[in-house]
């Protein structure tokens, strides 16, 4: 079962669930933690483990070959991501925009554009006692992170399509990179916060995966005295609420010294039993 662990918004508690369901449902279930956040990785603050496999991502984007190119601008015309200009006798390639379609390699009349690789990042295998943990983090100045996002995926599918649960630490917000990382999930699980702008984002997490026809329940992060707005608005939605987690001190303490919550947290360790439950019922 793949659970895409997302959120509307930055900073609710999306890693926060992740590595701490995952580690503790590691000791049930055969369990893979994937950090899909591919742009800022912070799972491995809190996993720690010893690296068993790091590879480097790449994709294939066009080179021009000046020799070859007989000028016709075809495929200018052709690139819908505007990756490939025409500057006087020159072609200029942008490979942060390619979208590594390749028609343009394949239709030019002249091959006059060869695909060469192109470094994304690297995608990273640690074990920590029973718990497989896969980071994907991509190379500064790269400009997209969904081609990696796939990368990891297929990684997921090749080496670990065999375990009974993955939990994927997905990208806050509803962009690309989001959509990218929830699309082939089994279920969702949405963090979210009891105030206007956590309710706000979770409202277009929810409209997105209902889009991505993907199932989803809702947990609250720094539950408290104001529930309500997020409570009403699930109970309109039809959208399941599966657990909350308190508002606590001592969680934001553990988090800033990068410990896991759980083994210290009973409040937050009942959250997690809850959750679990509800995944097993789905398998």
């Amino acid at each position: 079962m793949r659970i895409a662990i997302a959120s509307g918004k930055g900073g609710t508690g999306k890693t926060t669930l992740a590595v701490n369901l995952a580690h503790y449902m590691a000791g049930r279930h055969d369990t893979l933690l994937v950090d899909l956040d591919v742009e800022e990785p912070n799972c491995h603050i809190f996993i720690k483990g010893a690296l068993r496999q790091k590879e480097e991502a790449k994709r294939m984007v066009p080179a021009w070959d000046t020799q070859g190119c007989s000028m016709c601008g075809k495929c200018v015309t052709w690139c819908r991501f505007n990756s490939l200009i025409r500057l006087g006798n020159t072609i200029l390639v942008l490979p942060e925009l390619c979208h590594a379609c390749h028609l343009c390699s394949e239709l030019c009349p002249d091959s006059a554009l060869p695909l060469q690789a192109f470094p994304l990042g690297t995608i990273s295998w640690i074990k920590d006692g029973a718990l497989d943990f896969l980071e994907a983090r991509m190379k500064i100045g790269v400009e997209q992170a969904s081609p990696l996002i796939g990368q990891a995926l297929d990684y997921v599918d090749k080496h670990f399509a065999g375990k009974e649960f993955q939990l994927l630490d997905s990208p806050p917000g509803t962009s690309c990179s989001m959509i990218a990382a929830t699309k082939t999930a089994d279920f969702a699980l949405l963090v979210t916060e009891p105030t206007p702008f956590g309710l706000h984002d979770l409202s277009l997490a929810v409209d997105t995966l209902r889009q991505l026809r993907v199932p989803m329940a809702v947990v609250i992060n720094r539950s408290g005295a104001n529930d309500g707005i997020i409570e009403d608005y699930c109970a309109s939605e039809n959208v399941p609420i599966w657990s909350k987690i308190p508002h606590l001190r001592k969680i934001a303490g553990l988090y800033s010294d990068g410990k896991l919550l759980y083994e210290q947290v009973p409040e937050l360790k009942q959250s997690l039993d809850q959750i679990i439950a509800k995944l097993e019922e789905r398998t």
